[in-house]
């Protein structure tokens, strides 16, 4: 057995270099938001909702009547809860949804559009509109980008 005294001790606790916490990193859209403090101008908002694979379809699901996120996460294969919940946040940011809890047994969530989220929809709605309008030979329709 080795004496105490021959084993290497450690530093007394004040002069042990502290750890350091790791902020996580922003997303490009909260630091936009941060920086920018103004509201999104209603093309701001269309251009996100539409720039989105999901978007639509999320919507499209709560005008249809599938309020609770579970219905809504089941609506669509691919689409993962954490894509939902980001929807849904960016969602109630701009004031297109707001969320009601139900108090009922079991408790649950459940999102409605708003008057706001109403008028919203048909914007949206007429750029379906146009798109469906497009003859698929036209080259704004097979325009990629």
């Amino acid at each position: 057995m080795r004496p105490e005294s021959a084993t290497p001790s450690q530093p007394p606790p004040e002069s042990r270099p502290r750890a350091r916490r790791i902020e996580p990193q922003a997303q490009p859209e909260a630091v936009a938001l941060a920086q920018d403090a103004r509201a999104p101008t209603v093309a701001e908002m269309v251009e996100s909702v539409v720039g989105c694979k999901w978007s639509l379809h999320v919507l499209a699901q709560i005008r249809a009547g599938n309020v609770r996120p579970g219905t809504l996460e089941r609506s669509a294969p691919g689409l993962t809860h954490k894509v939902l919940s980001e929807r849904l946040a960016k969602f109630l940011r701009f004031g297109i949804i707001e969320r009601h809890e139900i108090a009922a047994r079991p408790a649950h969530v459940e999102y409605r559009l708003t008057p706001f989220g109403e008028r919203f929809a048909g914007i949206i709605d007429e750029v379906e509109r146009l798109q469906q309008s497009l003859a698929p030979n036209d080259a704004v329709a097979t325009r990629t980008t």
